[in-house]
């Protein structure tokens, strides 16, 4: 934990609680982003990256060992949004076909679905939740059939603390239909295990910056082999293929047909790094402290007058949403800021179905990774409860 907190000394100066949002950067990963942009600066960038060939190379294995695949199932992109957009264009929809959603799904995914689904005569459904807040084993059988192309799955909602069970869904997709699994484990990968391979999802997407630590404008995307026999790039530039001739060209053969050549190495390199510090401190040591963390946050709210916790679930992450009776979320959020506590807000246009079934409109948001102190977390809880006395007094 001494190296955690001297390797991020940001989270010495306030209470950060938005690794959900954009989380804090360690220092080695810091370095070896303005070392590179350095090495730009002084010889070019085609000569920085021609040197750091082999570094770039090796980052396919850094992510095949942390999510659970073959470095071939890899691509790299500048965010997890645009991995899901290049997974999702790729996928062969027509009039007719049919495409399962979650409640929890999130918004940025749902409005490329929609306009999707009605330029080719699809339709997107909805798979009602379980008491836990994901699919519900019967309606998900239910609603499968052979017309079922895609089945979109958030493993970790924006909105709340619930942890899906991916497994269970991806079994009953994979038994019933031909149908892709896609996983959007963008707020799972670096507070959880992520394992595509035992997840069984077809595609998965994922952001550097968020619990990974990486650098804003990094993402990535894993390709795995059922998937790759159905999908069909939608578009490809000179990385994802090869001019062979005046009318001919030939796609590369792995996932990497996603990427574009142009990219930001600087922050490729970061991301390799923030990987291999996550894979040093351990998978599953992680998962525990965040997890434990997140559970003694969530207990303090709990227990103050007027504060209500909101998240569902019997397995739950590391985001804890709750809201203050008598104050907007945004009033909560500037509250907190001017005591240097860092929290962010969901609002129902990230989760509509979610958050309109359980009549909300909008929530606040903290999650507290690794190396937020015990200390901190109760100065958290400290100042949620004074708010709550305020606003209880004025009502």
């Amino acid at each position: 934990m001494t190296k955690v907190l001297t390797d991020t000394p940001g989270a010495a100066k306030r209470v950060f609680l938005n690794s959900a949002g954009s989380s804090l950067m360690p220092t080695p990963v810091l370095e070896e982003v303005l070392g590179h942009l350095r090495r730009e600066t002084e010889i070019g960038g085609y000569e920085a990256a021609d040197e750091r060939e082999a570094d770039l190379e090796a980052g396919y294995g850094v992510f095949a060992e942390l999510l659970g695949c073959r470095p071939d199932q890899v691509a790299f992109t500048d965010s997890a949004t645009r991995s899901w957009l290049a997974a999702l264009d790729a996928v062969p929809l027509g009039a007719g076909d049919r495409v399962l959603v979650g409640e929890v799904e999130y918004g940025g995914n749902a409005i490329a679905l929609l306009m999707r689904a009605q330029a080719v005569g699809a339709s997107v459904e909805v798979v009602p939740s379980d008491a836990d807040g994901t699919f519900a084993a019967d309606a998900l059988a239910a609603m499968l059939d052979e017309r079922v192309k895609l089945v979109s799955v958030v493993q970790v909602p924006t909105n709340g603390g619930v942890v899906a069970d991916v497994r269970r869904i991806s079994d009953a997709v994979h038994a019933a239909t031909g149908a892709l699994v896609l996983l959007d484990a963008c707020q799972a990968v670096g507070q959880l295990a992520v394992d595509a391979e035992a997840l069984d999802a077809d595609i998965l997407t994922g952001t550097g910056r968020k619990w990974l630590r990486a650098p804003r404008g990094t993402g990535f995307l894993v390709v795995r082999d059922r998937a790759k026999a159905i999908l069909r790039p939608a578009l490809a530039d000179l990385q994802g293929g090869t001019w062979t001739g005046a009318d001919r060209y030939l796609l590369r053969d792995d996932a990497r047909v996603y990427e574009l050549w142009e990219c930001d190495n600087a922050g490729r390199l970061g991301l390799t790094a923030a990987a291999r510090y996550l894979l040093d401190l351990g998978l599953d040591a992680v998962e525990q402290e965040v997890t434990r963390r997140a559970e003694y946050l969530r207990t303090a709210l709990a227990a103050i007058p007027g504060v209500t916790v909101r998240d569902l679930g019997a397995r739950k992450s590391g985001l804890v949403t709750f809201d203050v009776a008598g104050l907007a979320a945004g009033e909560v959020q500037a509250a907190l800021a001017r005591q240097d506590i860092a929290v962010s807000i969901t609002r129902r246009s990230s989760t509509f179905h979610d958050m309109a079934r359980r009549g909300l409109t909008e929530l606040v948001r903290a999650s507290p990774h690794y190396f937020v102190t015990e200390p901190q977390l109760d100065a958290a809880a400290e100042a949620v409860a004074e708010l709550a006395r305020a606003a209880g007094a004025r009502s």
